[in-house]
């Protein structure tokens, strides 16, 4: 018979087996802390086009060029998707629409501030010629005002949130239109796409499309001094919801948070290439009702947050009136 293993003995082997584990543990945590303070690999090219903008001022970059912004903000302000939303948008430029990755500016975390927004805006019109296909993409926060200035019909400046907008301001409709409207020379064509709330004007373009009656809508300003027009380019904005409505951040439709806009947007384009802006805003509505309709557990929490529906109803405007059932949406 053999004789038993002394209490003591089982309690250093066990106390052993516990410190190694322990071990183990604290290894583990201290690969996933080295990982986690890893810089974030850039999504830019580099030399970025922006800096070879500031070094050779004059150089034109691309036919095709886009800005990507996607602001996170701290605390209560957090947005957990945008990110998500900048690296979808770039995905699909390359991929579905042949932009080149050198000529794809993105501006996320500490890069998203006031001045380095407005200053990357000047470097996706800069220069721009005939033939030119220029995107605009932000991801954020959106701020409806009062306007002061008398050019808004319903009363409201739009705005953009920039990381830093708490101290150095937001950024109005107004300014964007002369930042990335104004310069558009003739057979130039920008697209904007605003996944913010309240940015169904957000550019200020004189033109809006109504969905439910098949028309455009004025949207010029009621004062004649305002200058809202390009210089004889095209500019159309995609927005994720009315002026006075808030738009989505969810993950209700995939297991990633994403805007909901985008992420239907991006979904319908790479599944139906070719579509026209009539069908692809006609997809995006029905993608939203089948939500709402929806009886996943998402769905119903999200509906009984919104009463019942996703308030955001995405919105077509642009610069000139055209039939958005027979022009197909190119970038």
């Amino acid at each position: 018979m053999m004789n038993p293993v002394p209490a003591s003995e089982r309690r250093r082997s066990k106390d052993c087996r516990i410190q190694k584990l322990l071990v183990k543990a604290w290894e583990k945590i201290s690969d996933d802390l080295k990982i986690s303070r890893k810089k974030p690999e850039s999504l830019n090219k580099m030399p970025s086009p922006s800096e070879i903008w500031r070094s050779s001022p004059g150089t034109r970059t691309a036919t095709k060029r886009a800005l990507l912004i996607g602001v996170t903000y701290k605390r209560k302000y957090m947005l957990k998707g945008t990110i998500n939303d900048v690296k979808s948008m770039r995905e699909l430029l390359i991929k579905n629409f042949g932009f080149k990755e050198e000529n794809i500016l993105v501006l996320t975390e500490q890069g998203t501030t006031r001045e380095k927004i407005v200053e990357s805006m000047e470097w996706l019109v800069k220069d721009c010629q005939a033939g030119d296909s220029l995107v605009f993409y932000f991801s954020g926060h959106g701020i409806r005002k009062l306007d002061f200035e008398g050019d808004e019909r319903d009363g409201f400046d739009e705005n953009i949130c920039p990381v830093d907008f708490l101290t150095e301001g937001m950024i109005s409709d107004n300014e964007i239109n002369s930042l990335i409207v104004w310069p558009l020379k003739k057979d130039v064509t920008l697209h904007a796409i605003v996944d913010a709330c309240h940015s169904g004007t957000v550019l200020d373009l004189e033109h809006v499309y109504n969905r439910e009656q098949k028309r455009w809508e004025d949207n010029s300003p009621p004062s004649c001094n305002a200058r809202k027009k390009t210089d004889g380019g095209l500019a159309i904005s995609i927005s994720a919801c009315l002026d006075h409505e808030i738009a989505v951040d969810t993950s209700a439709f995939t297991k990633t948070m994403n805007g909901a806009l985008t992420y239907l947007l991006v979904y319908i384009l790479k599944k139906y290439p070719g579509l026209t802006y009539g069908d692809l805003l006609d997809l995006i509505h029905e993608e939203l009702s089948k939500f709402n309709e929806g009886g996943c557990l998402p769905a119903k929490f999200l509906r009984k947050i919104f009463k019942n529906q996703l308030l955001q109803t995405p919105q077509i405007s642009s610069s000139m009136p055209f039939d958005v059932y027979k022009k197909r949406f190119l970038l």
